[in-house]
């Protein structure tokens, strides 16, 4: 924990709105206009991450390790708000650490990855249409065992249904043969 005009900076405090500017007087606060770097804590707050996540990303390469202040503080440019929360965003929609390492690494040497990046979006489209296709199929799969189920629990009244034999039974049917021919076709 830092110091900030003489109050120990709590650990326990809430996440902003996404955007938001440390305030004057809170812990670690200190005006925009007065700030030309971030120590880690107030990046971490601007960006709406944790400091440790603010660390994986420099260990993974996506975001350059800051100089240090005399002190040992990490010393970020304002910049680095925005491309925490572009990695962020990348990350929510599908992108993994390692395609944005190899993509930003392509970035920050003055190379132009947006083809990359589209090829990439439309492989992680076309993997989710599969996904939703096998699950649809699935769910359509798990609506007949339970109709199944229902009637069979309905005729067994107290005694053994069967449910799971009944199942294994079906082998051959929707709901189990939906499962392996769409994992082959993810290899």
């Amino acid at each position: 924990m830092r110091c900030c005009r003489g109050t120990s900076e709590s650990p326990a405090r809430s996440g902003p709105d996404e955007g938001s500017a440390l305030r004057p007087g809170e812990p670690g606060g200190r005006r925009p206009d007065e700030v030309a770097e971030l120590r880690s804590g107030e990046l971490a707050v601007r960006a709406g991450v944790s400091k440790d996540t603010l660390r994986f990303y420099e260990r993974r390469g996506l975001l350059a390790r800051p100089p240090r202040s005399g002190n040992g503080y990490r010393k970020y440019p304002l910049s680095a708000v925005a491309r925490v929360r572009m990695i962020r965003a990348a990350v929510s929609v599908g992108f993994s650490i390692e395609e944005l390492a190899k993509i930003l690494r392509m970035r920050d040497a003055g190379g132009t990855p947006c083809r990359e990046v589209r090829r990439l979006a439309g492989e992680k489209r076309e993997r989710l249409r599969r996904e939703i296709e096998r699950l649809t199929m699935l769910c359509a799969g798990l609506e007949d065992v339970l109709s199944d189920w229902d009637v069979r629990l309905s005729a067994a009244g107290r005694r053994r249904a069967g449910l799971l034999q009944a199942l294994a039974e079906r082998a051959g049917g929707p709901f189990v043969a939906a499962r392996p021919a769409l994992r082959r076709a993810d290899r």
